[in-house]
């Protein structure tokens, strides 16, 4: 092992065992103590706005540099807005109820033991991410109010950006007693990875959130348990039964209100029925915001006959997370093709159907395996904000433990409490 691997090694394994104490502090720090902390890092949020955005400008310039796709360079990009959304998380956050020491179920035995299964925090949790700085924070105030120790291991594209809400939050955290609650790793080198990832004495979970090949490599190294936010390629059929405006309203809006975003859809389903009467509308619809539609056979004659741009789709086009103004587009034979077509080459995201028919919607919403399914509203909906959950972790697209949006109450396992009253097991 070089000098440089053995320094980040060791760098890694101070972050991970100051990170171990303070969860242990802090899964017993009163409510009262956190709502507080996450007010003030509120406030000083909205008050760094100026520092923010020079420092985001910073990964702006560097990433125009470096090529990165107009996508990802909307998701770095912090505005007043977001900025003042960001705050606004926080404080969201903070009003919520705190989840630890919940208690989830009581039996009393027969012998009158009473066993009582309570809510507690799952340690040190570290995320690894990509791109978004609003991760940064969202994940720090989630895992405080939850009584998590947390390690931040953001990408390259937004360090500065990271750096700087880092510092806003360490100070915050100081000035509570609560110092090592949070921790940016200080460095992008991918080599701290292989050190992180094999803590599982000191860390308890690993959330990775980014590109497919990001979370394939968590997932394949680590010897921590891994939640995957894997890649969000959702799916909206509009079937026969559908109320033609309301379909092309949430098409557009699930296709393009925020494209770059992991619940934004990236195929449109179309029963064959009234494809060749709304396809065209919906299409036009979708064209005039500057989309362009891939289609399969059925669709691209349907366009074709209409005068209507569009390219077609290959295979891997059913696959694929655009997040552009690119989306593929085919024609479901029957509501039973559009499910079957949607749990081949869905990621288990978010997935919509269209439709006034009651027992079509619950077909598909019982049929569709997806952490998140919806009838007659946008995939934009999948989002711990709208869940009202304050904010989000990540959203799962695994089954064990957690699956859709996290919040707080999925940053939490349980233990059991058992009170007696001098019972023993021999008889």
């Amino acid at each position: 092992m070089s000098n440089s691997d053995q320094e980040l090694e060791n760098l890694i394994r101070g972050i991970a065992s100051k990170a171990r104490e303070a969860s242990l502090i802090l899964a017993t720090t009163a409510t009262e103590i956190k709502n507080r902390a996450l007010e003030e890092l509120a406030d000083l949020i909205e008050a760094s706005a100026e520092i923010l955005q020079k420092e985001n400008q910073k990964d702006l310039e560097a990433g125009k540099e470096n090529g990165l796709t107009s996508a990802l360079l909307e998701r770095l990009t912090l505005t007043p807005t977001r900025i003042k959304g960001m705050a606004e998380g926080v404080r969201q956050v903070a009003a919520l109820p705190d989840p630890v020491g919940q208690e989830l179920e009581r039996t009393i035995r027969e012998n009158k033991l009473d066993i009582r299964k309570i809510r507690v925090p799952i340690g040190v949790i570290g995320i690894i991410y990509e791109s978004r700085p609003n991760v940064t924070i969202d994940c720090a105030v989630l895992c405080l109010k939850s009584g998590n120790a947390s390690i931040l291991r953001g990408g390259k594209e937004a360090f500065h950006t990271n750096t700087a809400l880092a510092a806003l939050i360490t100070q915050i955290l100081k000035k509570n007693n609560l110092d090592g609650a949070v921790q940016l790793v200080p460095t992008t080198d991918r080599a701290v990875l292989n050190t992180l990832l094999k803590l599982d004495d000191m860390i308890q979970c690993i959330i990775p959130r980014g590109g497919e090949g990001l979370i394939r490599f968590v997932a394949e190294n680590s010897t921590i348990p891994v939640i995957k936010h894997f890649k969000g390629v959702c799916n909206v059929y509009v079937d026969k039964a559908a109320d033609h405006d309301m379909a092309e309203k949430i098409v557009v809006d699930a296709k393009c209100d925020r494209p770059s975003v992991c619940n934004a859809a990236e195929n449109f389903l179309i029963h064959k029925d009234i494809a060749s009467e709304l396809l065209p509308k919906i299409a036009r619809a979708l064209i005039d915001k500057g989309v362009e539609l891939r289609a399969d056979t059925e669709a691209a004659t349907i366009l074709s006959q209409n005068d209507l741009p569009y390219r077609e789709a290959t295979d891997a086009d059913w696959e694929e997370e655009y997040l552009e103004l690119i989306l593929a587009v085919k024609v479901a034979d029957s509501l039973t093709d559009a499910i079957d077509g949607i749990n081949t080459f869905g990621s288990a995201h978010s997935d919509a159907i269209i439709t006034n028919d009651e027992n079509a919607a619950s077909e598909f919403l019982n049929g569709v395996d997806s952490a998140t399914v919806y009838w007659n509203a946008s995939t934009r909906f999948t989002d711990g904000f709208e869940f009202g959950l304050g904010a989000e972790i990540g959203i799962s697209t695994d089954k064990l433990h957690a699956r859709g949006p996290m919040g707080l109450n999925e940053l939490c396992s349980y233990k059991y409490i058992i009170y007696g009253n001098g019972q023993t097991r021999s008889k």
